[in-house]
């Protein structure tokens, strides 16, 4: 339904951001396949929150990315400058 609301114009925004008391925690596939594919179809942007592709090779989990930012697209970019700084430093 979150990722249905940003492809539907009704959010801007998605965000899964890392916890700190959990660094190592990583996505479940299948919490976030049909909605970025939803998204990425309606026009919208889906990628880690240092703004890379997910990728889903990796087994169960999106073992190569850290939380999930899902977007109309037009923000991707001004979401990932302002929410990087934010962040860890990427491994």
């Amino acid at each position: 339904a979150k990722y249905g609301a940003v492809a539907r114009g009704d959010a801007d925004l998605y965000l899964r951001s890392p916890h700190p008391r959990t660094p190592d925690y990583r996505e479940h596939l299948w919490d976030h396949a049909a909605g970025w594919l939803i998204v990425n179809e309606a026009g919208g942007m889906v990628t880690d929150v240092y703004g890379r592709a997910l990728d889903w090779s990796q087994g169960r989990r999106l073992e190569r990315n850290i939380g999930v930012l899902a977007s109309n697209g037009y923000l991707h970019e001004r979401l990932l400058h302002a929410l990087i700084p934010l962040l860890p430093p990427q491994c």
